[in-house]
């Protein structure tokens, strides 16, 4: 794994050392001495993480942190705040103004490399999800990871696991003003309970009795519906090889024994935070995903999934001998709906008719607005036969049923033109079968309109 590491310190020799590590692990390193040309180069460079010195002249590391987590174009990048103090006020300092760990001097070694690993990872995969998002949404966060004072807008839902009933008492009442915190000792139980419920964090305790928590933490990571939950570890103090494993799998952060209650809270608060923030995206990825393939009026397939996936529905079809139809409508002499009583009316005529179209057609159908008012719907495993009773219950639905126009407007009586398709002989191409349907569909115009014509091909 390689990344872009700033290093910002003002004395030379902090910055070579921790310089030398990191590029003995191939991660790139850009380095700054002072406050405001860390700032300039996050603003003008793909940064991954900051390694960031606290006792800084002019500015320090607290304001540079928080400079950083109130500019939309950098609120994402992970901050480590590296300092000679240790005291629980400093870091819950440090963690209300956006950052994301601390590293203690002199650094160790192992600690620094699985922290900047950890924080890669976690950029690697928001910054997927900032992409693939919608352009506006990313705008509309802007500061995900503040910690707006402490304030968080609704009230977090936290599993804690912990083995000591003393200790579930004093982390249920520190968390009891941002968080509904469930309890619980034993381990299984609460993997099942993460996977059930909706959980905005899962806080391990290392008190487990005769059960190693890390195994708690590779189990909640190796689960499809757990995987990205947000994992906080209660380790002892010293004990780097736990945590230095933890990070390995993929836990989100640690706090060492004597948990100090105002960065539980801090630490909690960043990690809900970051969550929900990721949880966002990645909604908004999917309904990216969801916009590019649905036609925004009637809530159908558009030609473009069509194009894509009657491809895999014919391959397939040819492929195992199975038949496959499609179906082609058409609302007769539509242009006049429009020319009498405008395109408001048209487009609800076009929400009404594909509304039927999915009443009628069955779940392994394919429904799809191809264009204007022409609707496909492909019928895999499928003969022309069958595909016939179908499109005759849908013709007969559309010539049945009055559409209701606007408030105060008569109820419209319209009809539908069906053409029928099937693959046979001859035919090697989808473009080939929709072809065929298109003509049955025309000659079903020319013979009348309202009516199911099948291709002779």
């Amino acid at each position: 794994m390689t990344a872009r590491i700033l290093v910002v310190d003002d004395i030379p020799a902090n910055v070579k050392l921790l310089e030398a590590r990191l590029i003995a692990e191939y991660f790139e390193v850009l380095t700054a001495a002072n406050g405001h040309d860390a700032l300039d180069i996050c603003d003008q460079t793909q940064v991954d993480v900051v390694l960031l010195d606290i006792m800084m002249p002019g500015m320090d590391g607290f304001e540079v942190c928080e400079r950083l987590k109130s500019n939309p174009r950098t609120a994402h990048i992970p901050v480590v705040m590296v300092t000679a103090l240790d005291q629980p006020s400093d870091r819950v300092r440090g963690l209300k103004v956006g950052a994301d760990d601390f590293l203690t001097k002199p650094v160790n070694d192992l600690q620094l490399v699985s922290r900047v690993k950890s924080l890669v990872r976690l950029k690697t995969l928001s910054d997927e999800l900032r992409i693939r998002s919608q352009p506006g949404l990313v705008a509309e966060l802007q500061d995900p990871l503040r910690l707006q004072e402490g304030r968080i807008e609704d009230q977090a839902q936290v599993l804690l696991v912990d083995g000591r009933a003393t200790s579930q008492e004093r982390i249920i009442k520190t968390l009891k003003p941002i968080a509904d915190v469930k309890a619980t000792s034993d381990p299984q139980a609460a993997v099942f309970d993460a996977a059930e419920n909706a959980f905005d964090l899962v806080i391990v305790n290392g008190n487990l009795e005769d059960y190693d928590p890390l195994r708690l933490c590779s189990q909640l990571r190796s689960l499809e519906r757990t995987r990205m939950l947000p994992v906080l570890l209660v380790t002892e103090q010293g004990d780097e090889a736990m945590i230095i494993r933890a990070l390995d799998l993929g836990v989100n952060d640690y706090i060492v024994r004597p948990v100090d209650p105002n960065e539980l809270v801090a630490r909690t608060l960043t990690q809900i935070r970051r969550k929900r923030y990721n949880d966002r995206l990645r909604n908004s990825v999917r309904q990216t995903i969801e916009l590019a393939v649905t036609d925004g009026l009637t809530g159908l397939h558009n030609r473009r999934y069509l194009d894509t996936h009657l491809q895999t529905l014919f391959a397939r079809a040819m492929a195992r001998g199975k038949p496959l139809t499609i179906c082609i409508t058409d609302i007769d002499r539509f242009k006049q709906v429009n020319d009498r009583y405008g395109h408001d009316a048209g487009d609800e005529v076009l929400k009404e008719f594909s509304g039927r179209i999915r009443s009628t057609v069955r779940g392994a159908d394919l429904a799809c607005r191809y264009g204007g008012e022409e609707f496909v719907v492909v019928m895999p495993d499928t003969t022309a036969a069958v595909a016939q009773a179908v499109a005759e219950r849908l013709r007969g639905m559309i010539e049945a049923r009055p559409f209701q126009l606007r408030a105060g407007e008569s109820p419209l009586m319209l009809t539908a033109s069906i053409g029928i398709a099937t693959l046979g002989p001859g035919i090697v191409t989808p473009e080939q079968l929709l072809k065929q349907a298109d003509l049955a569909l025309y000659e079903a115009k020319n013979q009348g309109r309202n009516r199911v014509v099948a291709s002779a091909a």
